[in-house]
């Protein structure tokens, strides 16, 4: 059993101090789509900030823009002022940690591209084994410190190929 009528992943969402440049960087070096933004959103009267989005009752939404990636996964990217804004992102290791991880067909070409472009990218392709046997990857981080990942497996990934070896 599990969530009834679960189907899919609709969106990621993720808070950025700079939403002009969030869109540059997921426009023009990653090669998302631009779809939409809202915004302001605040309720400077009631909790309902807190109680419906678990932000500070004070916090105000700038904006949130939307953005197509790959073709597939959309990211709602935040923009906030919040009186308990945290500006320091976690690290993998962090409570909350997290990062994207993106499929590119060409590892090599795509770390190149990044680095053409000043991104920080944390050390060299790494070849997975095991389960990932086939797999390359490498982490980088967006100009606001956040966790991003490539990841390429063109031949498949070994539990892909041979799924009987991991029953």
């Amino acid at each position: 059993m599990g969530l009834p009528g679960l189907s899919g992943v609709d969106h990621i969402g993720f808070t950025v101090p700079d939403l002009e440049q969030a869109r540059a960087f997921l426009v023009d070096v990653l090669g998302c789509e631009y779809l939409y933004s809202l915004g302001p959103f605040e309720h400077p009267d009631t909790d309902w900030m807190a109680e419906h989005l678990n932000v500070h009752p004070r916090a105000v939404m700038r904006r949130n823009s939307f953005f197509r990636c790959g073709g597939q996964a959309i990211f709602e990217v935040f923009s906030y002022e919040a009186p308990d804004q945290n500006p320091t992102p976690p690290r993998n290791s962090d409570i909350g940690g997290h990062h994207v991880a993106l499929y590119v067909d060409d590892l090599d070409a795509a770390v190149a591209h990044l680095r053409d472009h000043g991104v920080r990218v944390l050390g060299e392709p790494t070849a997975s084994s095991g389960a990932h046997e086939g797999q390359r990857w490498v982490y980088f981080l967006s100009p606001w410190g956040m966790q991003f990942e490539l990841v390429s497996y063109p031949e498949g990934k070994a539990f892909f190929r041979h799924p009987e070896r991991f029953a």
